[in-house]
């Protein structure tokens, strides 16, 4: 088992100045451009630390660092690189659908990634204000996670080009244009405060610019 031991991103680029008992946080999203700034609570020193059990790769897992570098809530992994290692989980009842991601937090072995954001989410208020906000950020994560899913399957493609340019026109069509509209005006998605959807925001747009420079260009909104 490799151990690392975190609480930053493989994908994101950040600066942080502390201050207080606030943070601000900007996150650069390509060559020199930042999304936005914005002050969180940091609550972090309140609990443990938070493991991590995944493979050494993006993944499913990449999302819940993306969540919890933001938050500066430190991390270690243990990566499973081998096939003892997740009997081991799996024997010791650790994986409760018999798959990772597995993140341990707050005495608990959480699985399923969208229930694992949304606990962490919800555990340092990025989840909304009322049961409304919830259900709105939910759907535009939603939405993000699927889009990110695509890229996963690519893989597995027998023609990654075709199945590239099917992802290149479903972000162009079908998702992108939500946020464009979402974002022309406010500087978050719900509620005039940072959530989860801004987060998977930014993560999926540099996936995207990623394996599509350019792609941002027809969306001013999102740079």
């Amino acid at each position: 088992m490799v151990v690392r031991r975190g609480g930053t991103s493989s994908a994101a680029t950040e600066r942080r100045a502390s201050g207080g008992t606030h943070m601000e946080q900007t996150i650069a999203v390509s060559s020199g451009r930042s999304f936005t700034y914005f002050e969180i609570q940091n609550t972090a020193a309140m609990s443990g630390k938070v493991i991590l059990h995944y493979f050494n790769g993006r993944g499913k897992m990449e999302s819940i660092r993306w969540l919890l570098t933001v938050l500066e809530v430190e991390f270690d992994e243990h990566y499973l690189t081998s096939r003892d290692q997740y009997l081991k989980l799996l024997n010791d009842g650790s994986l409760l659908f018999q798959q990772v991601p597995l993140v341990e937090i707050d005495g608990m072995k959480l699985v399923q990634t969208k229930a694992i954001l949304y606990y962490i989410a919800e555990k340092y208020n990025l989840h909304g204000k009322d049961l409304k906000e919830r259900a709105t950020i939910n759907m535009y994560s939603e939405g993000l996670m699927d889009l990110m899913d695509m890229f996963m399957m690519l893989p597995f493609a027998t023609d990654p080009k075709s199945k590239l340019d099917s992802i290149q026109s479903k972000a162009n069509e079908r998702y992108l244009p939500v946020f464009e509209k979402a974002l022309t005006g406010p500087l978050y998605l719900v509620g005039g405060k940072l959530s989860l959807a801004d987060v998977l925001l930014v993560e999926c747009t540099l996936m995207l610019e990623e394996k599509f420079p350019g792609i941002m260009k027809e969306f001013p909104s999102l740079k």
